[in-house]
């Protein structure tokens, strides 16, 4: 059981919309609800591309972690904000390579601990999940399952896979993105851990604050950013080749395995990114703590 059983953790609610969901519909999940249904559709009607930047972000991240563990010999992951479970997720992909890797999941949605739970029925032993708030870092060192599965005097690799988007420079929960994103990597991961990381960015300014503007209205927090502004997140650490890029060119590979099909309400939104320049795109890559 993990510790977002024992403490208290925010109520389910199908009546607000939810980004893990709507993230989980576009890679092909079943657990999807009205609210998340009429934003994502509202949102795709000026902003289709997302059907596109969802799917490639989720390509990244068996990419990100094939890599961490084949090439940096990473053992122990801590996924923040990680969404309902799919396929290949973190844990699937790393014990692929790696039998003996561990992973921590952190998610604030409630209803991502009743999947995860079912999810990792048969590895517990090397895999948890905790309702947290990422937005506190702190809280989530604390966590009882977190350290009893992840030795920080040994280098880690902190996952914030499309996430980045969702934290504020200036938040009244934590105390804004950059503590969010650097506090475990700075502070108590060892040297030579890694952070892997990407958000919605636009080139444009303007298109940027529109597309912010739709979905933060929405009640999902959201704040686009420019590349130029992500790469200001990450001074000091060392950018993986090829860098903090467009996902679409993080070490390519096109035999990697499939996704789920696309559920049929979003097949029309599929190759809007190839139909169309809007400058919205998912941009990241992995950087290495020194």
């Amino acid at each position: 059981m993990s510790s977002g059983d024992r403490r208290g953790k925010p109520a389910m609610s199908f009546e607000r919309p939810s980004s893990a969901r709507a993230y989980g519909w576009m890679l092909g999940g079943k657990d999807i609800y009205p609210a998340d249904q009429n934003i994502l559709l509202y949102m795709l009607g000026r902003f289709p591309e997302c059907v596109d930047i969802a799917r490639q972000n989720r390509q990244f991240l068996y990419r990100a972690v094939r890599y961490l563990v084949e090439e940096a010999g990473i053992r122990q992951f801590l996924d923040m904000g990680c969404g309902l479970p799919t396929d290949d997720n973190v844990h699937q992909v790393a014990q692929r390579f790696n039998p003996d890797a561990r992973v921590a999941y952190v998610d604030v949605d409630p209803i991502v601990l009743a999947h995860g739970r079912a999810l990792l029925a048969e590895s517990r032993a090397r895999t948890t999940v905790v309702t947290a708030d990422m937005r506190v870092p702190e809280t989530i060192l604390a966590d009882p399952d977190v350290e009893r599965l992840l030795d920080f005097s040994e280098p880690i690799a902190v996952l914030f896979l499309s996430v980045g988007h969702h934290l504020k420079d200036v938040d009244k929960v934590g105390r804004g993105a950059r503590h969010v994103l650097r506090h475990i990597i700075d502070t108590v991961a060892a040297p030579g851990s890694y952070l892997a990381f990407s958000q919605v960015v636009s080139d444009d300014a303007a298109v940027g604050s529109a597309f912010a503007a739709k979905i933060d209205g929405s009640g999902i927090p959201w704040q686009s950013r420019t590349p130029a502004e992500v790469d200001g997140l990450f001074d000091g650490l060392e950018q993986v080749e090829p860098g903090l890029v467009n996902l679409v060119d993080w070490r390519p590979d096109p035999g990697q395995p499939p996704l789920q099909p696309v559920p049929e309400p979003l097949l029309r939104y599929v190759g809007a990114t190839e139909r169309r320049s809007s400058n919205v795109y998912e941009y990241g890559g992995i950087l290495r703590k020194p």
